[in-house]
Parts: structure tokens; C-alpha cells; sequence
């Protein structure tokens, strides 16, 4: 692993929701990145790091519209006060929501992100976590977007693969995004965790 990265002391779960890695509109490559990511929150659990799933409520009609099927979380989701799901309503994970407090609460300042989409929610929430100082770790094969179909025209269509690489490559001056997801490591933050305002406690 890059010496860049210490061992984690969060991974933050981004929109891991049924919309985007199940049925026809699933990101290319789902399976194996369910798998990865399973393995990161598990890896998580064991080290006593803290996870954090994102949800994002949708608007209506939306895929992801809140309490219909695609936006349920497609992984489960552990019991205890070190795993918890936060909702939110726009790209970033941080945004109007208590992600930055739970963090600083914990004491948590090197993080995982992982999830869909590489160039919007995930690239959005590593972005903030890098400018709020913390270190951040996005591998390479735990995140991942869909295809951008072609522009007549204007351009071919681009892979989701090359998508993706290039929304890590624009963080990658300040992240650590060439790691593969089975060589992260993960550690206890030192601070107690506290739930802040608009968290949803995980259930098992």
C-alpha cells in the first residue's frame, strides 16, 4: 500500500442504494463492486473504524425517490454506534447534513470513500473531506459511475471505466486514489462517537 495512506479510521459508504448497482440501470461491473465494498466495511468493522452510509433521497420520480425500491441501501447495514446511515439531497455528502460533525465527534481524520458515482457523489464528498483536512483514500476499484453516451457531433461515448479514472485523477494532487480496495487498512478514530441532528441510528 502507498505510504500516503495510513491505516483509516472511517469509510464513508457513498449511495450505495439499489438504483444504481441492481437491474438494467446498474453502474457496468456492479457485482464486483459490491464485493469490494462489502469487503471494505467489513474490514472497517473489524478494525473499529467507523462507516458511514450515505443515502441519497432522490426527487420525485427519481430512481433513488425516498422509500421506493431503488433507493433502498442494497448492503446491510450493522448494528452498534460505530456504523450509521445519514441522508442527503445533494452531491456532497457534507452538505447540509451532520457527516462533518460525526466525523470531527469521532476524531476520524483519515477516510475511505467508496460507492457511485465516481464524478458526482463520490468525487463531491472527496472533495470536501480533502478541503476540511482530512486524508483521504479513494480506491480505484471501489467506486464506479455509468457510461456517458455519445454526443453527435461533439464526441464518442466514454467508457464509465474512463469516467471514473478521470474523477479520481482530479483529486489525485491531494488523495490517495491508486490503491486497490483489498490493500486499505483500517483503525479506531480516538474520539467517542456522538449521533448529530438528522442521523438515522443503523439497525441490523
Amino acid at each position: 500500500m502507498n505510504d500516503f495512506a495510513p491505516p483509516s479510521q472511517a469509510l464513508l459508504v457513498v449511495d450505495v442504494q439499489k438504483a444504481g448497482v441492481t437491474g438494467e440501470r446498474a453502474v457496468p461491473g456492479a457485482a464486483g463492486l459490491l464485493e469490494r465494498v462489502a469487503a471494505l466495511i467489513a474490514g472497517a468493522r473489524a478494525g473499529g473504524a467507523l462507516v458511514v452510509h450515505l443515502q441519497n433521497d432522490g426527487a420525485p420520480g427519481s430512481d433513488d425517490e425516498p422509500h421506493t425500491p431503488g433507493w433502498e441501501l442494497h448492503l446491510p447495514i450493522g448494528a452498534g454506534p460505530a456504523e450509521v446511515v445519514i441522508r442527503k439531497t445533494r452531491d456532497d455528502g457534507f452538505a447540509d447534513t451532520g457527516l462533518g460533525d460525526l466525523l470531527a465527534g469521532a476524531g476520524a481524520e483519515s477516510l475511505v470513500v467508496c460507492g457511485v458515482m465516481s464524478e458526482m457523489c463520490v468525487q463531491a464528498t472527496a472533495r470536501t473531506a480533502l478541503a476540511l483536512g482530512h486524508q483521504v483514500v479513494l480506491p480505484y476499484d471501489a467506486h464506479a459511475t455509468q457510461d456517458i453516451p455519445a454526443a453527435p457531433g461533439i464526441s464518442a461515448a466514454v467508457p464509465a471505466a474512463v469516467v471514473s479514472r478521470v474523477a479520481a485523477w482530479a483529486i489525485s494532487g491531494d488523495a490517495e486514489v491508486t490503491v486497490r480496495a483489498e490493500d486499505v487498512t483500517f483503525a479506531a478514530p480516538p474520539g467517542t462517537r456522538r449521533a448529530p441532528a438528522g442521523e438515522r441510528p443503523a439497525s441490523p
